[in-house]
């Protein structure tokens, strides 16, 4: 406790004496501090502040006196040391810091991070903050001690468990199927596996355009007559004996072979036909059920509908394929302080996410309505999400501590329940995944700045996307990266990368590109890929788990500016 008059006194330094006025004043200002604070989260004798308000809060997403949800601690006490965010208690059009704390391999957050991390295990109380002059209240410190169950939780979860529990709550349900028409099927994912109708091909047919011949040569043959594809079976060719005949043609019985054109003799004065080279029984004959059988599966369920699929599917005889509903996802858009058009002014930034999230979602196989701008409107939140009838609500912004910061205060109001409250990856670790009713949406929060959604976005909307449509998990690739990758001391890092072909015979590999700042797009705008980078990081030479961009095949970028 500290007084106007100064710091708190150490005990038996001019100690008032027992049952004084002087001793009565200063007990009745103890419990008036105490009650004070047990009002805003709970004190001891000691002056700990209990962080999680006494209800088993984790310390990791603590709650202030209006039920907002905080920041990890190691975010908290970094904010107070660092200058790099507006305050948007007193500017509400201050650019929002969703990745409260970003770590881009070159500041101090792990040495800090260190530190406290290791007074924890050896059961040190980190230094309690100082008190403002003239603060009647006693120093509170920075974080609750070790050791005590109510006031401590385990750390959020690594960036792999996060990926699979969004991975499987999206198969929770089963798929629905619906058939649509090949015209209307391209981009969807089949809800069944595709089995031949007919055997392909359905008949023998010709591979070349030629002669069908039938026995030993040379042949004899009629002048113009000749085999169309599209036509009728035709009778029997005896031995001895040659017709024209086109591609894809049905090829006559007792055929032993097509010769093509250009290794055929054409003797017209004598109608006969020789061959210039050998001739091989079954040869440039497509035979019937060369390719397969009926019934036999073509394509297994959880494929993806390609142009090439399509062409497969109607030559073995489909006008309509079973699919599954592509997933429908609302954008919504938090945060005065953002832009539709025009130059950034007077603290006002343009909106980056709403005409990114679209296109990107569209390209994980989604269905998009229009992105919706909010602002910061708790009122407007609550009513957007119980409206909504999409499969998956997507969030920008507002999934942190701040003052006008209102997902989790929403959530918690609407009884949605968390199924991912923070990520350890950075940037973009104040993410998370709810789901808002047992048949509701399943909503995921997305930081606001631009790097950290895309973070979000593939850290938890791809793999619960792709759960709902009823696409199989992509197999993880590793590549090598040449270059020296900072990480984070405790977190994965996502970072942007290139693809680069060896040299030399060297092995392909990835390059990190430079601008990969929580707040920055132009590396991810270069970027095909992000390297899954571990806590600690990585050297040159060493191989890192790759995500691949959706457009990544469509875009060879090579060296650059970007590098």
């Amino acid at each position: 406790m500290t007084g106007s008059d100064g710091p708190h006194r150490e005990h038996g330094s001019d100690v008032p004496a027992p049952g004084s006025a002087s001793e009565r004043a200063r007990e009745e200002e103890e419990r008036a501090v105490e009650q004070a604070l047990a009002l805003v989260g709970g004190s001891d004798r000691s002056g700990r502040s209990d962080r999680s308000g006494g209800s088993g809060e984790p310390a990791s997403r603590s709650r202030d006196s209006r039920g907002h949800r905080g920041p990890r601690d190691e975010d908290l006490n970094a904010g107070r040391s660092s200058n790099t965010h507006a305050d948007r208690s007193r500017d509400p059009h201050a650019h929002r810091s969703s990745d409260s704390h970003p770590y881009d391999g070159h500041d101090n957050d792990g040495r800090d991070n260190d530190r406290r991390d290791n007074d924890r295990r050896d059961g040190r109380a980190t230094p309690a903050t100082a008190p403002a002059p003239g603060s009647e209240q006693p120093p509170l410190p920075d974080r609750t001690l070790p050791g005590d169950p109510a006031k401590t939780s385990p750390p959020p979860p690594s960036w792999d468990r996060a990926r699979a529990v969004a991975a499987r709550a999206g198969r929770g349900r089963p798929p629905a199927t619906i058939r649509l028409t090949l015209d209307r099927a391209l981009g969807h994912v089949l809800a069944e596996a595709l089995g031949a109708l007919t055997d392909l091909p359905s008949f023998d047919t010709s591979a070349m355009d030629g002669w069908a011949v039938a026995g030993p040569g040379p042949w004899a043959f009629e002048v113009g007559a000749g085999l169309l594809a599209g036509r009728g079976p035709a009778a029997a060719l005896p031995d001895g004996t040659a017709v024209r005949i086109a591609t894809g043609a049905r090829v006559p019985p007792e055929t032993t072979a097509v010769i093509r054109s250009e290794h055929a003799h054409v003797d017209e004065a004598r109608g006969l036909l020789h061959a210039r080279r050998s001739v091989v029984t079954g040869q440039d004959i497509r035979p019937r059920g060369q390719e397969c059988r009926s019934g036999e599966q073509l394509v297994p369920a959880g494929t993806v509908v390609t142009p090439a699929v399509l062409g497969l599917a109607a030559a073995s005889g489909y006008d309509a394929l079973p699919v599954v509903p592509r997933p429908r996802v609302d954008i919504l858009v938090l945060g005065d302080e953002l832009l539709n058009a025009g130059l950034p002014h007077d603290g006002l930034i343009r909106d980056a996410l709403g005409p990114m999230l679209g296109p990107w979602l569209r390209a994980l196989g989604a269905e998009v309505s229009g992105a919706r701008r909010l602002g910061d409107d708790a009122g407007a939140l609550r009513d957007a999400l119980t409206s909504s009838d999409a499969d998956l609500i997507v969030t920008t912004g507002g999934t942190a501590a701040g003052p006008v910061d209102h997902v989790h205060p929403v959530l918690d109001a609407l009884g949605a329940e968390l199924l991912v409250d923070g990520v350890a990856v950075r940037p973009g670790h104040p993410m998370l995944l709810a789901r808002l009713s047992a048949d509701g949406p399943y909503l995921v929060g997305l930081p606001g700045n631009p790097l950290a959604a895309v973070s979000g976005l593939l850290t938890l909307a791809e793999p619960l996307l792709a759960g709902i449509a009823g696409r199989p998990a992509q197999d993880p690739y590793r590549a090598l990266v040449h270059a020296e990758v900072h990480g984070h001391p405790h977190d994965t890092r996502l970072v942007p990368v290139v693809h680069r072909p060896g040299r030399a015979g060297g092995r392909d590999h990835v390059a990190p590109l430079r601008y990969n700042g929580p707040a920055m797009l132009r590396g991810i705008a270069a970027a095909d890929g992000l390297a899954v980078v571990p806590p600690g990081g990585v050297r040159s030479g060493t191989e890192v788990e790759i995500l691949d961009l959706p457009w990544a095949p469509a875009t060879p970028w090579t060296e650059g500016c970007f590098t």
